[in-house]
């Protein structure tokens, strides 16, 4: 523990939090990996009959990019959620017993504090990306944005909605938590 930091007791509560954390993260990863396996270049992926309106290589390259992106801000922070969760297991102590179902432990509160908000922030980027990457994917199978196919934008616009309106009341609450 650094000097000085005062010690606070760190539940069952906190490593179930983590786990939440690093299970939406897996299931995002997998999503991930299902974009992955798809192969955009394939020329029947295209649903448009426009030929203007078929993706250039361009979007076909960010797609990629955007799912390698995403999977690192998962993975990147499942692992400090996998960390956090392993300092609190270590930080457990004979001198606090379990009581009921809750596991006590010395831990720094801090420490802990910027520990979600950096896991938070990956799992906030991952998102971010996977969105991107998502629109991607749609520009490829129905026509760029360009061509105005209502298709297109159906698909879009719900994303680009409740993806950043999710994220911003995942920021408000990790931030409310974070101030208690």
């Amino acid at each position: 523990m650094c000097e000085g930091a005062i010690p606070k007791l760190g539940t069952t509560i906190h490593i179930s939090a983590l786990d939440g954390i690093i299970n939406v993260n897996s299931l995002f990863t997998l999503a991930v990996f299902i974009g992955l396996a798809w192969n955009p270049h394939d020329q029947g992926n295209s649903l448009s009959q426009d030929p203007s309106c078929i993706a250039k290589p361009k979007i076909v390259e960010d797609l990629v990019s955007f799912h390698v992106y995403s999977f690192s801000c998962f993975l990147f922070s499942s692992l400090i959620a996998l960390c956090l969760k392993q300092a609190i297991r270590l930080a457990k102590s004979a001198h606090f017993p379990t009581v009921f179902t809750l596991d006590l432990a010395l831990i720094n509160k801090t420490a802990l504090r910027v520990g979600y908000l950096v896991s938070a922030a990956g799992s906030v980027l991952g998102s971010v990306f996977l969105m991107l990457g998502l629109i991607n994917v749609v520009q490829v199978k129905l026509g760029i944005l360009g061509c105005g196919s209502m298709h297109t934008y159906g698909a879009i616009i719900p994303l680009v909605i409740f993806v950043p309106l999710g994220l911003l009341i995942y920021v408000c609450t990790v931030f409310y938590a974070f101030t208690r």
